[in-house]
């Protein structure tokens, strides 16, 4: 079966390039052709006016200064992503060219013929996040017959209500033609349910359906180098209050700190652009398995934590949205690793002793549940 993967955009998002290639791995180890629909947002001129006044609000009025600057070139982005291009071309091989537009990606859908589509995983169904939301609906194949359609982890990100009510009508009548929904979060049933009166259920996180040792394979191969400390940070949106956590917890566990992101960031105008180049992609995954102990605010560091075993420290990110910890964190009995602010941590958050065999039995059970999705959806009867 040749399927189409439609999923958000393949940038410099770790998390995002690697649920991408578990996925489309898992596909491929059932027998097939799995492609990554590339569906990019089109910054016209109007957009880029749009998101300019935006960002001068936000900066000068809101004082919110850690936003990435609007007029980047083309030549800028790539020498940002010299890094992860190479994990997007090594392991993401069978994908399509971005797609900037509606009119692109009907035609290389109609050049394509996929037999099937699944949307999914990551934020795909967060308005704000996504290029173009009905299109993670499969508004483009809404005329195809003798298709599947599949949604798998598809996230709203937050468990309240973001699309606007032409969007809800349009997204609703979409999705009455897929053949299963399931979503990543829990409060996504209960979404599908009130807005979209369709009946979805839980999926693991794609990077959750590949064992730790085929991440550790990817970092072997690639040689890359043991990291420079024993207590990763991985912080998307720092803060001064983030900082005092970082120094709290170093000073009780008396290890030293390391950090997988980019020494510096566009926002701050660096004249030498190679200081804002994203680290590897098995760079990033290096650092947890030489990690004794992760902090961060990002969901999917939280996620690979928890694939390699690692007690870590999860630091509650309310504008990208909570629920998607909160979620995560249930499943596994973890909910004592999320705080929001420095008063929220104890020392009981940092020396908590995790019992992961109980975490990777969950982690085997889940697996196979979606794993057991997948080929129900795809009508597949054949075992893997």
């Amino acid at each position: 079966m040749k399927i189409g993967i439609l999923t958000q955009p393949l940038l410099n998002n770790y998390g995002g390039l690697l649920q991408a290639f578990a996925l489309q791995t898992i596909l491929q180890r059932m027998g097939h052709e799995a492609w990554i629909v590339d569906r990019h947002l089109n910054m016209n001129l109007a957009r880029k006016i749009a998101n300019f006044v935006k960002n001068i609000l936000y900066y000068f009025i809101l004082g919110k200064k850690n936003l990435f600057p609007i007029w980047i070139s083309e030549k800028q982005k790539q020498i940002l992503a010299k890094n992860t291009s190479v994990f997007v071309n090594n392991y993401i091989q069978y994908r399509t060219k971005p797609l900037n537009s509606n009119s692109a990606l009907r035609k290389e859908i109609e050049r394509k013929k996929f037999d099937a589509y699944i949307v999914g995983s990551d934020q795909v169904w967060r308005p704000v996040y996504s290029p173009c939301i009905t299109n993670y609906f499969l508004d483009f194949a809404k005329e195809y017959e003798n298709i599947k359609r599949v949604a798998y982890a598809a996230s709203f990100g937050v468990e309240t209500w973001e699309f606007k009510t032409k969007q809800t009508q349009v997204c609703a009548d979409l999705i009455q033609k897929f053949d299963a929904v399931s979503v990543r979060e829990q409060s996504g049933i209960a979404l599908c349910k009130e807005y979209f009166n369709v009946n979805a259920v839980c999926a693991l996180d794609p990077t959750l359906l590949l064992d730790k040792s085929e991440y550790i394979k990817l970092v072997m191969d690639a040689e890359e180098t043991v990291s420079d400390g024993k207590i990763m940070t991985y912080i998307l949106d720092a803060t001064s209050e983030k900082s005092s956590i970082v120094k709290k917890v170093v000073t009780q566990l008396g290890l030293n700190c390391f950090s997988v992101m980019p020494s510096k960031t566009l926002n701050n105008r660096p004249k030498d652009i190679e200081s804002c180049i994203f680290p590897s992609v098995t760079k990033w995954l290096r650092g947890f398995m030489d990690a004794e102990f992760v902090i961060t605010d990002s969901f999917h560091a939280c996620v690979f934590s928890i694939i390699f075993n690692k007690p870590f420290l999860a630091i509650g990110n309310k504008e990208r949205g909570m629920d998607r910890f909160n979620s995560l964190l249930n499943i596994f009995d973890l909910r004592d690793m999320l705080i929001c602010s420095l008063s929220d941590l104890k020392s009981q958050n940092i020396k908590i002793l995790i019992d992961w065999e109980k975490v990777n039995n969950i982690i085997s059970k889940k697996r196979e549940e979606s794993i057991l999705f997948i080929k129900q959806g795809l009508s597949i009867n054949d075992v893997w």
